[in-house]
């Protein structure tokens, strides 16, 4: 059976997917990009910007499934520019706990509507 979750704290799906997917006690969660979710703009220009609000949509969905950053067992973090790892990855710390999750990082061409950072994740219920 699959589970749907969508929350209005989390910007609304900008495509045909779901913010989150559940099947078998797992939770999918969609590539998560710096939007506002009252007024699904970009939030500010730095990547330091971009990743607290990335995360804060992440624990918004989180939220709405009942779970916590602590429930997240795989992150893939997808950048415009790796230069930008470090900062990424100190703030991506800064809300979670060890032992952390498993983790990706890749660096792509382009993200939707330009941003600097898109975190994927996927999180269990125990």
């Amino acid at each position: 059976m699959k589970k749907v979750y969508a929350t209005s704290q989390a910007p609304e799906a900008i495509g045909p997917y779901s913010q989150a997917v559940e099947v078998d006690s797992t939770i999918y969660i969609s590539g998560q990009i710096p939007l506002v979710p009252e007024t699904m703009e970009i939030v500010g220009e730095t990547v330091e910007e971009q990743t607290h609000q990335v995360m804060k949509n992440i624990g918004a969905i989180l939220n709405q499934t009942g779970l916590t950053y602590d429930h997240l067992v795989k992150l893939t973090i997808l950048l415009d520019d790796m230069s930008d790892f470090a900062t990424v990855n100190d703030i991506y710390a800064s809300y979670l706990y060890e032992p952390y999750p498993a983790r990706a990082a890749y660096e792509v061409s382009q993200l939707p509507k330009n941003v600097k950072v898109e975190i994927e994740g996927i999180a269990k219920r125990f």
